[in-house]
């Protein structure tokens, strides 16, 4: 097997960054450039404009413009503080992307022409899981590459 890209999926929890380790662990073993991605999934903002609600209003436009940079803003700390701690020596190119995060990772994947995935996983049951969807598992059954999934459990559950 010959892994010459890996692609990180990463978000601001330590459940990304403990798989964060493990794809650069493995990307340093391999010498393979490092893909690290960020999804935004979009805000929804109710709408409370009070003229016409066909034609939105420039404060909407004007809140979205802010959240939006807010948001970019995040996704680059956030990869600069995972490259930063893990990235040491490795080639790192990184993604930030607005949308559905799991549909966002691999169509990073395809883009990156990544050999491998590397996400985490909150290890959600029951109706957590129902309720919150899976973006695991959906990477795992869409991805066209294999895709390793990186559990933490948390102490105490």
């Amino acid at each position: 097997m010959l892994i010459k890209k890996i692609l990180i999926g990463i978000d601001n929890s330590k459940f990304a960054e403990h798989a964060a380790k493990y794809g650069f662990d493995i990307a340093h073993k391999f010498k393979a450039h490092v893909g690290l991605v960020h999804i935004v999934e979009p805000v929804m903002m109710p709408y409370t404009n009070s003229g016409d609600p066909l034609m939105g209003s420039s404060d909407m436009a004007v809140a979205d413009i802010d959240i939006i940079n807010i948001q970019n803003n995040a996704s680059k700390v956030i990869i600069d503080a995972i490259i930063k701690k893990f990235g040491d020596g490795l080639d790192v190119t990184h993604f930030s992307e607005f949308g559905d995060t799991a549909d966002g990772i691999i169509s990073c994947s395809k883009e990156f022409g990544a050999d491998m995935i590397v996400i985490g996983t909150h290890s959600r049951t029951g109706i957590d899981r129902l309720l919150m969807g899976s973006v695991a598992e959906h990477v795992v059954r869409h991805s066209e590459v294999p895709v390793l999934v990186v559990p933490m459990v948390e102490k105490g559950s």
